[in-house]
């Protein structure tokens, strides 16, 4: 007997596959088009639900014009010219920065991470702090952030820094404790040293976990970023959403909102794919049978 559509054994094929994944986008997409339809019936001045040619036509003008508090593009200046000085380059190129200065102050947290589970000395040091940081509220610490670091980017990089690490030296902590004590012994006898074991075996062993554990704090460092930058900033992606917000600019927020959704998805992505290609033995339900000796 075949399965049905609801039993656990079901297999839809490539086809049904593609179409139901697409399926949500597509109904939210036409009830979007049909509410926006019926309320610009109703009210021709409507805000709040932009069509789609509103849309285009706010994010048009902030891919090819600079900000209004920006000088002035000269006259007959070239795409290229229109495209680096503009509104919308200027907030992504801000926001990324911060961003991947981010990301790259949590590696150290990592290594913390994988000196605590195998150096005991180390956990003993620092593990019960960890925990007890990782329980603050880290918007709560953002007044301090701002007396301490100033209101510049070193305080945003912090808060976000402040906010994921705890949780990614715990993650990072908690996956060298799983790694089986019979490889480390094992090493042990081939001649390793320490730090053999910790970076030649564990780390080599629990890094594709890492990175898949950053992957999965990706949107919680865009919350820190864009709780600093709606605060206290002048540019960046967030900023310019708070910005149109006093004026109900929904025809570019909507698409900042999208914009910046898309290029959190090509980052997880690209590390999605940069996981696979380090460690083509890994599978993120688990290792596979026979996986990296």
């Amino acid at each position: 007997m075949t399965p049905g559509i609801t039993s656990i054994h079901a297999k839809p094929g490539k086809s049904v596959t593609v179409t139901l994944s697409w399926f949500l986008f597509a109904a939210g997409l036409v009830a979007y088009l049909i509410t926006a339809a019926a309320r610009h019936r109703d009210n021709p001045e409507e805000r709040v639900t932009p069509t789609v040619a509103q849309m285009v036509t706010g994010m048009t003008k902030a891919v090819l014009s600079p900000a209004e508090d920006d000088e002035a593009l000269p006259e007959g200046a070239s795409w290229v010219t229109r495209l680096s000085r503009s509104m919308l380059w200027k907030d992504t190129k801000a926001s990324g920065l911060r961003f991947f200065y981010s990301m790259a102050l949590l590696l150290p947290a990592v290594m913390l991470g994988l000196h605590m589970g195998l150096f005991p000395y180390v956990g003993a040091l620092f593990l019960r702090f960890v925990l007890f940081f990782d329980k603050i509220v880290a918007l709560s610490l953002l007044p301090i952030l701002f007396i301490v670091f100033g209101i510049d980017e070193l305080s945003k990089i912090m808060l976000i820094v402040v906010g994921v690490a705890p949780t990614i030296i715990l993650d990072t902590f908690n996956l060298t404790r799983g790694v089986p004590g019979e490889q480390i012994v094992k090493a042990f006898t081939l001649g390793a040293s320490d730090f053999d074991v910790a970076y030649r075996v564990v780390l080599k062993q629990i890094w594709p976990r890492v990175l898949n554990s950053i992957r999965l704090n990706l949107k919680a460092v865009m919350l820190f970023l864009f709780a600093g930058e709606m605060i206290a900033s002048t540019d960046g992606l967030a900023y310019r959403i708070a910005l149109l917000r006093r004026h109900m600019g929904m025809d570019l927020i909507i698409p900042y909102v999208l914009w910046t959704a898309l290029l959190l998805f090509l980052v997880d992505l690209s590390m999605r794919l940069l996981n696979r290609r380090l460690h083509p033995w890994f599978e993120e339900g688990g290792l596979r049978e026979g996986g990296a000796g």
